[in-house]
């Protein structure tokens, strides 16, 4: 492809931008405040950051490297270095669309959080409602009114994934609007993506920098700031803690998906992308902590409420219990007797209470319970709480239309470099219609169970694999000198000694022990589950997953990976076939 005849950023900086917009998404408010609070706190940094260096930044380099020197999505730059390989992009391709078809209906949700936000004050669109056609509704005093809000009226959820049910217009009008955006967005390529990461990409650092301002001022919030820079260097010795920190640096930098490849392909050719690396992945990172701050101090606000409001109910226990006046027992009185556990006065019920009530600090929550459940809890506790859900919800929209744009546009990119369609408007078009029609099934009752299982299972494995085969391509098949080479001619130099071990050595042995690793914790792991909401207790209680989910799963972890192959084994097969030809011409010319 000649280097004019491509489509350029119209600056260095809107790269950058599109690349903290893709990379900077939701695993950096949801995820890492999670592997914190699992990990040890503050603690969890030093393996995060040794990880960072060490896999993270290396593979991010090579990735901008090979799309900058290809000038081709992820395709045409690996079917250009080899014939081979051109099946590890099909793979990034696969695991980008299962990608985008279940990330968006994330955006769905935010939409519907974010018009709810605008409609009625949060307390009042979380109070339990008393009654509904029959009686009281148990169900929802059950469950807390953040749960029964998100479970039922947001998912309408299914006790099961046997069950069926219709599609949820809200959700369905939602998920519409959210490819709408999405199609709006890359409808004229970078033209339009490279206006719009401005935006996606630094308005939620000023949102989450209006949140940490208000959140380092609330009620409690020390106690969370305290449990996360308080280290727990016991954990480190725990390798789950190391492989959680590689994992993590991994997925946030969005390695092997295509879009890291798709973006740099619309550089300038002598672009300098070794700086972009460094600067990306430590905005990145910085992010993650950045969130989780802001997310500690929430931790810690929620946390203190709940307590206090755990206090007053062993209050009233007590005073209910022993039939004493209102004014026997205070607060005080309650926390001299938990610091005793061998008082007398202490009930059965009692400590029952107090072990629930210390359950409520310690319990750590992930992904969509985190976001839309245990934020909604503490927002609803804010004054002005209708302003701060507007802007959480808002923020968490932008999060995920700029990991979205990554996405999208490594399937986009490789589908254009073939030509078979040729106007862009068009080419995306059909991509966001497809994906939205298959969306829509995360939209009926059981469709929570497909979303975690796409969540689970769709991406992890495959990207393991993409970019193990990609790091082994560059440095043992296409070369270190040739990529050496290669890399000189764009920057002016070559990569110094630390970048060439990384390549070489490190980073191909890590990623190797996180494979492995998948693998037997996969084996050994049994069954697969779900969290299935079960309405008679209130809750989510495990499930196994029927035998044709677990046939789907199947399908899920090979449909992408297998691309490298069947791939493989048609150039091999085109090879022959041509080589037979040529000798048959030979043969015939020579008769002649």
């Amino acid at each position: 492809m000649e280097k004019n005849s491509r489509p350029n950023w119209d600056n260095p900086m809107q790269f950058i931008m599109a690349c903290v917009s893709y990379a900077v998404g939701l695993g950096n408010v949801w995820r890492f405040p999670y592997l914190c609070q699992m990990h040890g706190g503050g603690g969890f940094l030093i393996p995060y950051l040794i990880m960072l260096v060490l896999e993270g930044v290396p593979l991010f380099y090579m990735e901008l490297a090979i799309g900058q020197k290809m000038r081709l999505g992820s395709i045409g730059a690996w079917a250009a270095i080899s014939p081979y390989l051109g099946g590890v992009g099909f793979a990034s391709v696969v695991t980008s669309l299962y990608l985008c078809l279940y990330y968006n209906i994330i955006n769905a949700w935010s939409f519907w959080y974010l018009f709810h936000s605008f409609q009625v004050n949060m307390s009042m669109l979380y109070s339990l409602p008393p009654y509904n056609l029959t009686g009281p509704l148990e169900e929802c005093e059950r469950a807390t009114p953040t749960q029964y809000f998100f479970y039922r009226e947001t998912l309408n959820i299914s006790p099961s994934i046997d069950e069926k049910g219709s599609i949820h217009t809200g959700q369905a009008l939602c998920l519409l609007l959210a490819w709408v955006m999405v199609y709006l967005f890359v409808v004229r390529g970078v033209k339009s993506t490279g206006k719009v990461v401005y935006f996606t990409a630094t308005f939620p650092y000023l949102v989450l920098l209006v949140y940490l301002i208000r959140g380092v001022t609330l009620h409690g919030a020390i106690n969370g700031l305290k449990y996360m820079f308080t280290p727990k260097m016991e954990h480190l010795a725990n390798p789950i803690t190391w492989i959680n920190a590689a994992t993590q640096i991994f997925f946030s930098l969005g390695l092997g998906f295509g879009s890291l490849i798709a973006f740099a392909s619309y550089n300038e050719y002598n672009n300098n992308f070794e700086r972009q690396a460094i600067v990306v992945s430590a905005i990145n990172s910085g992010t993650s902590i950045f969130a989780s701050i802001v997310t500690f101090a929430i931790y810690g606000f929620k946390a203190t409420i709940n307590y206090e409001s755990c206090l007053e109910r062993m209050r009233l226990l007590m005073l209910n219990g022993f039939d004493l006046a209102e004014d026997t027992i205070n607060i005080e009185d309650v926390l001299d007797w938990m610091n005793s556990a061998s008082s007398p006065v202490l009930h059965p019920i009692l400590i029952k209470s107090l072990c629930l009530c210390l359950c409520l600090l310690v319990q750590a929550v992930e992904g969509t319970g985190l976001a839309f459940i245990v934020y909604s809890e503490a927002i609803k506790n804010m004054p002005l709480s209708q302003f701060w859900s507007v802007l959480y919800f808002f923020m968490l929209l932008l999060l995920g239309m700029g990991s979205m744009l990554g996405n999208i546009t490594a399937i986009i990119t490789p589908l254009r470099d073939f030509k078979v369609i040729s106007p862009l408007c068009f080419v995306a078009g059909l991509v966001c219609l497809f994906l939205f029609l298959l969306g829509l099934s995360f939209s009926t009752p059981p469709g929570n169970y497909w979303f975690t299982m796409f969540n689970d299972y769709a991406a992890n494995f495959s990207l393991l694999f993409v970019v193990l085969i990609e790091i082994i391509t560059v440095s043992y098949i296409y070369g270190i000198k040739r990529f050496e080479k290669d890399i000189e001619d764009m920057l002016g130099h070559r990569p110094n000694w630390f970048w060439k071990i990384m390549w070489a050595v490190v980073s191909p042995l890590l990623l190797i022990s996180l494979f492995l690793f998948y693998i037997i914790n996969y084996i050994q792991g049994g069954t697969a589950t779900y969290q299935a909401w079960d309405k008679e207790q209130g809750k989510s209680v495990v499930r196994e997953y029927p035998v044709y989910g677990q046939v789907f799963i199947g399908l899920l972890l090979v449909s992408s990976v297998s691309c490298v192959p069947i791939t493989a084994l048609h150039a091999w097969y085109k090879k022959r076939a041509h080589g037979k030809r040529n000798r048959q011409r030979t043969i015939n010319t020579v008769s002649l």
